[in-house]
């Protein structure tokens, strides 16, 4: 390919219908080009002959050698791909928080579409959709047989526009029918409030152009009545996106030139470490947002929250507040994407996502198909977790973690409560309650836990 112009770093999964994210950034030179294997092109070269003389249809060539390039990358792993002119484009906007489509994460497994994850707020979030769902019909398409990007572009579409998606679903003894309507998704990447007095909560829902100076704003907010005694950071079914955003939120919590992550490729630009300063989480000459925190922000006790929604650039912020011992982190384990993508522009337009490098936690730990394990496990509700999500190590073609030496992390397991009149409650006694939309709802149970931890944690610091 010789020298690329321009690149990106991603470390989010493959957003379909809606939401890419990347990060532009300048690209070494290449190791020394691989000797050409001409016994295996000569065969490519046989086989292209062959479909352009005896194919039952003619077939243009650069949608043949499009195929090709799509078939090399969709067989590497889930995350390598061909964007072509519009995907790319899509790409592009869509890390600045605005894009249409029906707002849903997804991969592709067996031929099928599969969701990793409804995106909150969105139509797909609002009409059902599940992290596990297959979708096998989109309208009257059969999806087997497409590439994902012909898929997701299928799933893409002006909005106020209808689209049918036939869904099999684990514990459905039918298929399902959903029809959403395409909207312009406009993602507000950072939301907060005062859930009591001296109590903040943050959540995070994807990591954006704009999220770093969301966060920033919101914490000035939740300290204008006064110092804060907990905070929780919320970063459930966060899917990721910007590394150097992922960066900039754990600076906002951690002390200056702290680690935060460092990656390892094969390429001398593969091999980094970023820490807690400007110069790795600002883009350009903007304005440091992070100078106009509140003083306590990185002192204030904290509980992250994270389940199995909770993928790549979130779970680089847990397991770098984790493994700094700067939060406690809670819930239940995460998706488990410890890649970097690489977006490499090509010749009209279009481009090539690659994977490039892992990522790794402060301590050296890879995540890769294996996943953040919270300090304190608790499910999502009083009586479990409802469905068994899908994780990173589910999707075809997974990188293996082939750096897990560490010994197993201890845990503490939150029990679930006593009855008033009654024996103990075990979890799967009873269906769990569907989590309220409500932002910190009371009737969150993971948050209560965190808040009721927090309170433990300040009557300890105020005891003589």
């Amino acid at each position: 390919m010789g020298k690329l112009k321009q690149a990106g770093l991603l470390c989010a999964g493959v957003l379909g219908g809606v939401l890419i994210s990347l990060q532009f950034s300048a690209m070494a030179d290449k190791e020394p080009r691989a000797t050409v294997p001409i016994e295996e092109l000569r065969t490519f070269a046989e086989v292209f002959n062959a479909i352009k003389q005896g194919y039952v249809e003619p077939v243009d060539d650069k949608k043949l050698i499009t195929f090709a390039i799509s078939g090399m990358l969709s067989n590497l792993d889930p995350h390598s791909t061909y964007l072509d002119a519009d995907a790319y484009k899509e790409l592009q906007v869509g890390t600045q928080g605005e894009f249409g489509g029906l707002g849903i994460e997804v991969g592709m497994e067996d031929g099928l579409v599969k969701v990793v994850s409804p995106i909150e707020d969105t139509p797909a979030d609002r009409g059902g959709v599940k992290s596990g769902d297959l979708i096998f019909k989109l309208d009257d398409t059969l999806v087997k047989g497409l590439t994902l990007s012909d898929a997701v572009k299928r799933m893409r579409g002006k909005p106020k526009t209808q689209i049918k998606l036939s869904i099999l679903r684990k514990g459905e003894a039918k298929p399902l029918e959903i029809t959403l309507t395409r909207e312009v998704i406009k993602v507000q990447s950072v939301k907060s409030k005062l859930v009591e007095d001296g109590y903040g909560y943050l959540r995070v829902t994807s990591f954006q152009e704009n999220t770093v100076a969301s966060l920033a704003k919101n914490l000035n907010d939740l300290y204008k009545p006064g110092p804060l005694k907990g905070l929780v950071l919320d970063l459930r079914n966060d899917p990721g996106g910007l590394l150097n955003t992922a960066i900039g939120v754990s600076a906002a919590f951690l002390p200056e030139k702290t680690l935060v992550t460092s990656t390892d490729g094969r390429t001398p630009d593969a091999k980094h470490q970023f820490y807690a300063v400007p110069e790795d989480y600002l883009r350009g000459s903007r304005e440091d947002v992070l100078k106009t925190l509140p003083d306590g922000t990185r002192k204030v006790p904290m509980v992250v929250l994270i389940n199995g929604g909770s993928a790549s650039a979130s779970e680089i912020v847990a397991g770098a507040l984790q493994d700094q011992k700067r939060a406690v982190v809670m819930g239940t384990t995460s998706f488990g994407k410890g890649s970097v993508q690489t977006v490499l522009p090509l010749p009209g337009n279009t481009a090539i996502k690659l994977t490039t490098a892992r990522y790794f936690t402060p301590s050296g730990r890879s995540i890769q198909a294996k996943g953040i394990v919270p300090d304190i496990v608790v499910e999502e509700s009083a009586n479990g977790t409802p469905s068994v999500r899908l994780r990173e190590a589910d999707l075809e073609n997974h990188l293996e973690n082939n750096k897990d030496t560490a010994p197993a992390k201890p845990q503490v397991k939150v029990a679930p409560p006593k009855a008033k009149n009654g024996p103990v409650k075990e979890e799967g006694d009873e269906p769990a309650e569907a989590p309220s939309r409500e932002l910190a709802s009371k009737k969150d149970y993971q948050l209560g836990q965190a808040i009721n931890l927090l309170k433990g944690l300040q009557i300890m610091q105020s005891k003589p």
